[in-house]
């Protein structure tokens, strides 16, 4: 392998320390520990192991998680009752709703109704408004953490070439402005893009979020690129066993890039290390 190994599990390990000392700080000043509002509905089990894995980061930094589980029936409006309360009660920071929400729920609708005070996920329109203007706001945790890795990686990226591939709410979309807000020159790839291996074969920053297993050849490359990889997908291995692979094709890839994040380990930990940090933030800002 050529490539240098982006480890997002010591990157997050550090922003986390940072982030329990200034919850120490804040407690030191007398004041009560960052709370998240936590908001799981229904069982899915992808989901519940989200939350667990969470409301274990939070107590591991000091920060008070508050979590409500309600039943998949529940109607839309008690949801919202509940983010209301939430968003009045100058107890709770941050407010997590967990996604994917039951069929019969708009998710937008939900995400439109938290505080953008306490949008920790960074969902709020006015928060994605404010992202895409370049201000100050919640950043959705996963293409920050992205960031965090591309410049502890390789520095200043004003001027490189940066490719997306995806172009989610979630992360594709805000993680173009993340990079364009630092002066890339980024192009975002979706299904409907032609010639993509010929665009990826250009770009210094290569950042794969379509969901789409080892989709991203190692002969779509750029030799030195950075390259990113948010998928996790699972593969039916020929011996009935599975294994999480993401949407770069690891070992083809790595023996071209000049760093590359592996699948786990890679950005899956900065995502959760970057929602305390949001947390913080939040509570930071309360009077």
């Amino acid at each position: 392998m050529a490539a240098r190994l982006i480890d997002g599990r010591a990157h997050a390990a550090r922003l986390r320390e940072t982030v329990r000392a200034r919850v120490e700080a804040i407690r030191a000043a007398g004041q009560r520990a960052p709370a998240l509002a936590v908001v799981l509905v229904g069982a899915e089990p992808a989901s519940e192991v989200y939350v667990r894995s969470k409301t274990r980061a939070c107590a591991e930094a000091g920060i008070t998680a508050l979590e409500h589980r309600l039943p998949e029936s529940t109607p839309e409006a008690d949801l919202l009752d509940l983010v209301v309360r939430l968003n009045a009660d100058p107890g709770v920071d941050g407010i997590l709703v967990q996604l994917p929400l039951p069929p019969h729920m708009d998710a937008g609708a939900v995400i439109a109704a938290i505080d953008p005070a306490k949008d920790v996920d960074g969902f709020h329109p006015e928060n994605a408004g404010r992202l895409a203007s370049g201000l100050a706001g919640f950043v959705p945790c996963t293409p920050l953490g992205c960031l965090r890795l591309i410049e502890d990686t390789i520095g200043r990226i004003a001027g490189l070439d940066a490719l997306v591939i995806g172009r989610s709410t979630i992360v594709g979309r805000p993680m173009a402005s993340l990079l364009l807000n630092r002066s890339a020159t980024v192009t975002i790839a979706h299904s409907q893009t032609r010639n993509l291996a010929a665009l990826a074969r250009r770009a210094d920053i290569l950042v794969a979020a379509v969901g789409r297993p080892e989709m991203v050849r190692g002969d779509w490359i750029r030799p030195g690129a950075c390259v990113i990889d948010v998928g996790i997908n699972r593969r039916t291995l020929p011996d009935g066993r599975s294994r999480l692979v993401g949407d770069v094709a690891f070992a083809e890839a790595a023996e071209v890039a000049g760093a590359i994040t592996p699948v786990p380990g890679g950005v899956g930990p900065m995502t959760i290390a970057c929602l305390l940090e949001n947390t913080v933030r939040a509570a930071e800002r309360t009077p």
